[in-house]
Formats: C-alpha cells, sequence, structure tokens
C-alpha cells in the first residue's frame, strides 16, 4: 500500500474549476482532467491528474483504484491544455519494468511530480533508477492514444 496522501476532495474541486476556465494555462501544462466510465455504477468521472505527453501518447500515473475502470482499454475524454480531446486508455499495472521506464519518462518531463513517488534525481538531472524501480511497484501506469 502506498504511503502517497490523496489530494483532499476541495483541492480537487478547485483544480477542475481552473482547468475548465480560460486560466487553464497556470496548471495545464502538467496536469489534464481525464473523463472516464465507472465499470460498475455507469457513472461519469472527471479527476484532476499529473500528465506526460509524447505526440499522439499521453501518460498518467495514479497510486488511487480509480484506474480499474480502465482495466482493458476503455475510451476517455481528456482536456489538456484547454482542449477537449479523446482517446482509448490502456493500464499497465504487472509489466513492472514497463511502468519504471514510463514513471522515469515522465519523470524527466515533469520533474515535480518526483517527490509524490519519492525520487530523486542524479547530478545528470536523471531519475534515480532505483529509486523509479522501487516506485513503480506501487503505482500504476495509464497510457492514453489520442483518437
Amino acid at each position: 500500500m502506498s504511503q502517497t496522501p490523496t489530494i483532499p476532495p476541495p483541492v480537487n474541486s478547485a483544480m477542475k474549476s481552473v482547468l475548465r476556465s480560460p486560466l487553464h494555462g497556470l496548471v495545464s501544462k502538467t496536469i489534464l482532467l481525464i473523463t472516464f466510465t465507472g465499470r460498475k455504477s455507469g457513472r461519469s468521472y472527471t479527476t484532476p491528474v499529473s500528465y506526460s505527453q509524447s505526440g499522439g501518447e499521453v501518460l498518467i500515473f495514479t497510486h488511487a483504484g480509480w484506474w480499474k475502470n480502465l482495466s482493458g482499454g476503455a475510451p476517455v475524454g481528456l482536456r489538456i491544455r484547454g482542449q477537449e480531446l479523446q482517446g482509448l486508455a490502456e493500464t499497465v499495472a504487472e509489466d513492472k519494468p514497463a511502468v519504471a521506464a514510463g514513471l522515469a519518462a515522465h519523470l524527466r518531463k515533469v520533474k515535480s511530480d518526483a517527490r509524490f513517488y519519492g525520487v530523486t534525481f542524479d547530478q545528470q538531472g536523471n531519475p534515480r533508477a532505483e529509486e523509479v524501480e522501487n516506485a513503480a511497484q506501487s503505482v500504476v501506469m495509464i497510457r492514453i492514444q489520442l483518437c
């Protein structure tokens, strides 16, 4: 079980408001809104999450259990830098080397996330491999292909 604290609901609500507003540019370079459907409830959920993007692929990492709604592949809506986009999400939970590789790439782009995973950087500015491998044991990677 992760020691990472959850984000308080009022902070998530405030972040959703900012990301939907003309002020989104303050945070939308590293935080997006993901909207997905609950597998059991059928309800639509939207949550702010940190992300990195490379071309048509978006990477998200989470310690929280909501990722299970995306297992087996699921369509998602994304609000990225003020734009509404669609994608297909794939979860990577068991392939820990793939999770570690993705997390290392993500942290190179979004260095401020390192504290959430207990990762520090070496003198060259790269995330320390052993710390990334340790973090990958308790995190799930969500890979989204944009449509």
